[in-house]
């Protein structure tokens, strides 16, 4: 008698991409035996609305997953201007692999819409929301809705920092800082949300040897990935004089899919949202200094060698399943 299959865990992610994006829509994508991908959104980030919505059209086609649908979120923060990253990720947001028109359409209709409908649609704490970029889709979702609330299973998100300080200004990482506002909404909203930082983010570096392996895998994911990581390599490389920049947003599947691979600690995290110093920063209480009770899991380690045998392995299953199509 064989035993029954394990239900998918379902997930919708939400991203700017960015390389990192793009390999963690590729990484998730990877593993649809665990994971029952609902849809893409986009929102605006490292690159305005209009481009990383077209990246992640581009990086859904590349993987060979064309059903995945893929949404438009929206075009900036709540209560600030948008700020972006073109400076780390290139001109397109995905410099350093071939870049095409997406064949795949835009689908009809708003990011945050297609978040609450599917949420509405799902059984009690069964949906996972994954958002890669600022969180201002998922923040609107839960202000428009309330009650997608209780479908959420849970929020895993990449953003804040503690220790390592701030990427963005000194005491800020990017995702939180662009829309600080909407960070607040998210981890206070009740549901588990575990966050991702540079703390953890930047023990996983990519390193020459470590994507001379990805491009070993052959075949057009393999070719893409090496030249977006290549080119993501160039900025953090020289900035924090390692070798390889750190791979922050497939840290969020890579935990979904291994979280033994982590350290973490259930902590009370707090946004700073209106200081021209410190606005966008991480007050993650470690220690339990306040008295708070904790509302996230704060992610603050990483077995970096799993990390990338894990990234390695799903990828190779993707290539495969390119061959097996073809």
């Amino acid at each position: 008698m064989t035993a029954p299959a394990a239900e998918k865990r379902a997930i919708i992610l939400d991203c700017d991409p960015g390389q990192d994006d793009a390999v963690n829509l590729l990484l998730a994508i990877a593993a649809r035996d665990v994971f029952d991908v609902l849809g893409v959104t986009s929102v605006a980030g490292n690159v305005p609305l209009g481009l990383s919505e077209i990246n992640a059209r581009r990086i859904v086609e590349l993987s060979g997953a064309r059903e995945i649908p893929v949404f438009a979120g929206c075009p900036g923060p709540i209560a600030r201007a948008l700020v972006t990253a073109h400076h780390v990720h290139g001109a397109s947001g995905l410099d350093g692999m071939n870049l095409s028109t997406p064949r795949i359409a835009l689908q009809p209709g708003h990011g945050v819409d297609f978040i609450i409908g599917s949420l509405l649609a799902a059984a009690p704490s069964s949906v996972t929301l994954v958002p890669t970029g600022p969180l201002t889709n998922i923040a609107m979702a839960l202000v428009k809705e309330p009650r997608i609330a209780d479908c959420i299973r849970e929020i895993v998100l990449m953003g804040g920092a503690m220790r390592e300080g701030g990427n963005i200004t000194p005491s800020a990482e990017f995702n939180i800082y662009v829309d600080p506002h909407a960070a607040d909404i998210v981890l206070r909203c009740g549901r588990p949300v575990t966050v991702i930082g540079l703390d953890a983010t930047h023990q996983v570096l990519c390193s020459r040897p470590r994507i001379d392996r990805i491009r070993a895998i052959g075949g057009p994911v393999a070719e893409a990935v090496y030249g977006m990581l290549s080119f993501f390599n160039r900025h953090d490389s020289s900035k924090y004089g390692v070798d390889g920049a750190p791979l922050h947003d497939p840290c969020t599947i890579a935990y979904l899919l291994a979280p033994a691979l982590f350290a973490a600690k259930a902590c009370h995290i707090a946004v700073e949202t209106s200081s021209p110093l410190t606005i966008g920063h991480t007050a993650v209480d470690f220690w339990g200094v306040t008295g708070n009770e904790p509302n996230a899991l704060w992610i603050h380690g990483v077995d970096a060698d799993g990390f990338f045998d894990l990234l390695i392995a799903r990828l190779s299953i993707l290539a495969q399943s390119q061959v097996n199509r073809a």
